[in-house]
């Protein structure tokens, strides 16, 4: 094999290699015509040309064609970073384009590997100026509901990074990998200084918020799979526990509220291991950012398939609670949602927004706030999971939605109880339980005015029934993913909104 090596010396394969340890056996069929080069090329560009294509095996920096990944039929773009550092020039962008078209006109997922140093010198500012065409491309890709993946390889830099690098809708980077705008090289001789070390990694670029995994190439055909798997034509919806809200017992609101709080309860992890399939977690805002207080993963239920924004109640405590990162990371999910033609599922489940210094000044209002207006303008059809607590603003943020669906002991209020006493009561406390009840608060109590549509049942309380529990809500997600699926799209925003009138 052929191989090109990491900073750290760790061989990585080539554009040939790494397209057939990704693609089924013996499936890639190129796209690639022979390159045509202008006949008044530069003699001495023409030489390194040549050599470039000794070294690299290939013709051009870029290799495009398609094949099947377990199956499924693809379309690759793959870089080859011996061919003078991967760089692109008019030709590698002709044939960038032209894939990347022919990929959309066949209706195929993308799957882009980069490598490269970015715009090739010899060429200039003409190479420079051919990733606004090739962006085109991949924007008219996703406008047309069609998946891209990129997975970006030792290194990626430059223009490359820049335009079609960064545009995925899943990223993974390859373990160990150089991946910035702006290469080292280039930072030194500029500066005069070497550019800080650790942080233009695949690591790194994870830990912000900029990539959702960092993956060996032998791990990449399987996240593709899972994510291309979100995407397939829906099966029959298992049938649905007809049991409501009406025969279990009619128990007070702070009863309700302790449950919630109980440290047993199931959380929106829990929900995806007993009741989802296919699971392609996602990280981070794409935009620098990242928060553990909400998952954003593609998902399915029982066949359905849905973009997940989850309120994860199990890091959400003292200073992790949600602030503009997590919220940002949601606008992120929503985007997906209505990019990739999938239904939205946000689940309900926060002790409240982040009190801090730091979420006031990273515009927390001001998320919450544009999560509101994206949520009720979304062209994606959506479901809401009330799932436990549900206090504040962080739980009002992802609240709009075409069905609203509670777990039975799940509440929904202005502030925690305790907040909304001190409040009434001059700083005391004592009367939370007391002002629960008066504020209407229980999933129950949220049927009865026409905020939420379904009430799945706990049984005793879901602590109590983990698996079971998380399963009929799965089963219930199915449904209702089902049902907004079948609305009407003219008036979705008027019908979401409209539910809160009259209360």
């Amino acid at each position: 094999m052929d191989y090109v090596a990491t900073m750290s010396g760790t061989p990585r394969l080539g554009a040939v290699d790494l397209i057939s340890a990704v693609l089924d056996p013996g499936s890639f069929v190129s796209w690639d015509a022979p390159v045509t080069r202008p006949v008044d090329i530069d003699p001495g560009y023409a030489e390194e040309l040549l050599l470039a294509a000794r070294k690299a095996g290939t013709d051009e920096s870029v290799l495009t064609g398609a094949g099947r990944l377990r199956g499924r039929p693809v379309a690759v773009l793959a870089g080859e970073f011996r061919f003078l550092g991967g760089s692109i020039g008019v030709a590698a962008a002709d044939r960038l384009e032209s894939a990347i078209r022919r990929a959309t006109k066949e209706r195929l997922p993308l799957l882009a590997a980069t490598a490269s140093g970015g715009t090739r010198m010899q060429e200039g500012t003409p190479a420079f100026v051919q990733m606004v065409r090739i962006t085109d491309a991949i924007s008219a890709h996703k406008a047309a509901g069609l998946p891209y993946l990129v997975y970006l390889r030792h290194p990626t830099t430059g223009g490359v990074f820049a335009s079609w690098g960064s545009l995925g809708h899943v990223s993974v980077g390859e373990p160990g990998a150089l991946i910035g705008f702006l290469g080292p090289k280039v930072y030194a001789a500029l500066y005069g200084d070497p550019f800080p070390s650790g942080v233009q990694t695949a690591e790194n670029l994870l830990a912000h918020g900029l990539l959702d995994a960092v993956l060996p190439p032998d791990r990449l055909a399987d996240i593709a799979s899972r994510t291309l798997t979100v995407l397939q034509p829906a099966g029959p919806v298992p049938p649905v526990d007809p049991i409501d809200d009406d025969r279990q017992a009619n128990v007070p609101a702070w009863e309700s509220i302790g449950l919630t709080r109980r440290p047993d309860r199931p959380g929106v992890r829990e929900l995806l291991r007993f009741a989802a399939t296919d699971v392609v977690p996602l990280s981070g805002t794409g935009q620098g950012e990242q928060q553990a207080g909400l998952q954003l993963v593609l998902a399915r239920f029982s066949g359905r398939s849905c973009v997940l924004l989850g309120q994860d109640r199990s890091v959400q405590a003292g200073s992790s609670l949600l602030g503009p990162a997590a919220l940002r990371t949601a606008r992120r999910g929503m985007r997906l949602a209505a990019e990739l033609h999938l239904p939205l599922v946000s689940v309900v489940d926060t002790p409240g927004a982040a009190l801090s210094k730091e979420a006031e000044e990273g515009g927390l209002a001001g998320e919450i706030a544009r999560c509101l207006a994206d949520l009720v303008e979304l062209a994606a059809p959506t479901v809401c999971l009330l799932l436990g607590q549900g206090s504040g603003g962080a739980a009002l943020a992802l609240l709009p939605a075409d069905r609203v669906v509670a777990a039975r002991h799940a509440w929904l209020s202005p502030l925690p109880p305790e907040g909304a006493s001190a409040i009434v009561h001059d700083g005391d406390t004592r009367f939370a339980a007391e002002l629960a009840a008066r504020q209407r608060v229980r999933a129950v109590d949220l049927r009865a005015s026409g905020l939420v549509d379904r009430i799945v049942p706990e049984y005793g309380h879901a602590g109590g029934e983990v698996a079971a529990f998380c399963r009929r809500l799965g089963n219930v997600l199915a449904v209702e993913i089902d049902a907004v699926t079948d609305l009407a799209v003219h008036g979705r925003s008027e019908r979401r909104a409209g539910r809160y009138r009259s209360l």
